[in-house]
């Protein structure tokens, strides 16, 4: 072993899901307290979520539908929780990072801010591009398919479950580049590994993209082509930590 060099922690079964515990709990806290400041800002955030959907209802019902007393208040807790987990992005980023880190040689874990840096960017881009790109083409196919002769009655909770799903599901997904790093540094893929069985790997993503993107095929286009750029920002992100670590161990 090289001076300096510290090998990763070999922790028992139960000590990880002990980690795993803590670091959840810790996330679950982090994402409350912004679920309570998103709370006061409730109002303002149910329009942003509503705003992609509004141009396709004025016409018929003026709004979404409820059909439950407790309906609208179940929605504003929704959006708030969204609202928090994008808002504790960071600290759950950095809770991950420290469930991982045990995992990697000591001069691996001088990566942690570059990872929750990194991570925090890629989690807001996903949100960002589903609600700015996607949303937008989606329900404008969707909802002028067929002509405009039928009037759409799309209740709250449908819509916010849907909303808050494949949000979540954009952001988690474009986190592939720091996952596959990860996964890199602890010697559980390479480089070589991911580049060799790429064309299983875009069977999958076209399968994903299929599953968590609103039945029309360009929603699925919109999410496999980042999906696919992201896979082989990943493959060469892989390698050059790889090599990186060759030199310092030379």
């Amino acid at each position: 072993m090289n001076q300096g060099q510290v090998e990763p922690n070999n922790q028992s079964l139960v000590d990880h899901l002990t980690e795993l515990r803590t670091r959840l709990v810790w996330s679950i806290v982090a994402i409350f307290v912004g679920f309570l400041v998103c709370w006061v800002f409730s109002d303002l955030l149910f329009d942003i979520v509503r705003r992609p959907i509004a141009p396709y209802l004025k016409s018929t019902t003026g709004g979404l539908v409820f059909t439950a007393p407790m309906d609208k208040f179940l929605a504003h807790i929704k959006v708030s929780l969204l609202g928090g987990a994008i808002l504790a992005c960071p600290f759950w980023m950095f809770q991950l990072w420290k469930f991982v880190a045990p995992g990697l040689y000591d001069k691996e874990r001088k990566y942690a801010v570059s990872f929750i840096g990194f991570g925090t960017v890629l989690f807001l881009t996903g949100v960002s591009f589903v609600y700015f790109v996607v949303y937008p083409m989606a329900f404008k196919f969707l909802m002028t398919f067929g002509g405009e002769t039928d009037a759409p009655m799309i209740t709250i909770g449908e819509y916010l479950s849907f909303f808050v799903t494949t949000t979540l599901v954009f952001g988690v997904a474009f986190e592939m580049p720091v996952i596959l790093a990860i996964l890199g540094m602890m010697g559980i893929v390479s480089g070589d590994f991911l580049a060799r069985y790429r064309r299983y790997a875009y069977v999958l993503l076209a399968a994903m993209s299929a599953i968590f993107t609103p039945p029309d095929v360009l929603s699925m286009l919109f999410m496999m082509g980042p999906m696919l750029l992201l896979y082989e920002i990943s493959v060469l992100l892989v390698k050059m930590l790889a090599q990186n670590q060759d030199s310092q161990n030379s």
